[in-house]
């Protein structure tokens, strides 16, 4: 029974971490001048200028970005055709989300703005994005816009574990659909130290081993972890995920899931622990494990 229901819950499904977009895009055919962009800092001006104003009826933007001059060094990469991961990588970028704009044809930078606000509207006026770094090759524009690698703090995990808490418990005190499954609203859970524990013991290994997984380097999963703190249990699930900066990111993540919306929202669970780890040289950066339980 305990087996079945931790088997169920479980799921080894993984959240995304890393969004690449290109946006190959031409521009008047007319204007095929050498770029007149001056330096980083005159084209970061000019976005920031679109994003002050808006574009296609998306509110502006208060978040200003700035220039990185790794991105411009990625930017140069894919205008030679390296893909756009790959490129943050040799450029000792890291990137829970990045987007390559191309364009061709604008000349000066307030042009080459717009041009981009007129193609790629939605991705210029995006808030996470808050770096970027650009290469200019004759009348040719390779822009790479990033979300900064900006982990949460260690000093704030009890913060942050509480902030979990109360999100899971919005969701929980409501009915909700979990892909196909229509699921009711169920009790609030709290906090458990033991279940913490289990849950650090896991984030904690896979951040520094680099690995994504439920199934622990040792072959145990969470219920073999929750016994190794002494939690005795009648019901036991687990949620991870990696790459997310925050814990909203997080909780988001697991409610777009079904199956891990599903097991948050498990009326049994009447507890909860929830830890992350950091590690920027592993392959997701930072891990997140939510374990949830029914003591005996």
């Amino acid at each position: 029974m305990k087996n079945s229901l931790m088997k169920t819950r479980l799921s080894a499904s993984r959240l995304i971490v890393l969004a690449c977009f290109v946006a190959g895009i031409a521009g008047p055919a007319q204007s095929q001048t050498q770029s007149s962009v001056a330096d980083p800092q005159t084209l970061v001006q000019a976005l920031n200028s679109v994003r002050a104003r808006g574009c296609s009826g998306i509110p502006i933007t208060t978040v200003a970005l700035r220039v990185d001059p790794r991105l411009s060094a990625a930017a140069a990469r894919t205008a030679v055709g390296t893909e756009l991961a790959e490129a943050l990588k040799s450029s000792a970028y890291r990137s829970p989300r990045a987007t390559l704009v191309a364009l061709s044809g604008y000349t000066g930078a307030p042009a080459i703005a717009q041009g981009a606000a007129t193609h790629s509207c939605q991705t210029v006026m995006d808030p996470d994005f808050k770096e970027m770094g650009f290469y200019a090759a004759g009348s040719r524009v390779w822009i790479v816009l990033a979300a900064p690698f900006s982990p949460p703090l260690t000093t704030d995990k009890d913060l942050i574990e509480a902030r979990v808490l109360t999100l899971v418990n919005e969701a929980r005190s409501q009915a909700r659909q979990c892909g196909n499954e229509a699921l009711s609203a169920a009790q609030p859970v709290r906090l458990s130290a033991k279940l913490h524990a289990a849950s650090a013991a896991h984030a904690e290994d896979m951040a520094r081993y680099s690995y994504f997984s439920h199934a622990g380097r040792d072959g145990f999963h969470v219920s073999e972890r929750a016994n190794r703190t002494g939690y005795a249990w009648r019901a036991i699930g687990e949620n991870i995920a990696s790459g997310q900066m925050n814990a909203d990111l997080a909780v988001q993540g697991w409610l777009k899931s079904p199956s891990h919306c599903a097991n948050l929202m498990m009326p049994g669970y009447t507890e909860m622990g929830l830890a992350f780890a950091v590690n920027p040289e592993s392959a997701g950066g930072v891990y997140w494990v939510q374990v949830f339980g029914l003591p005996k």
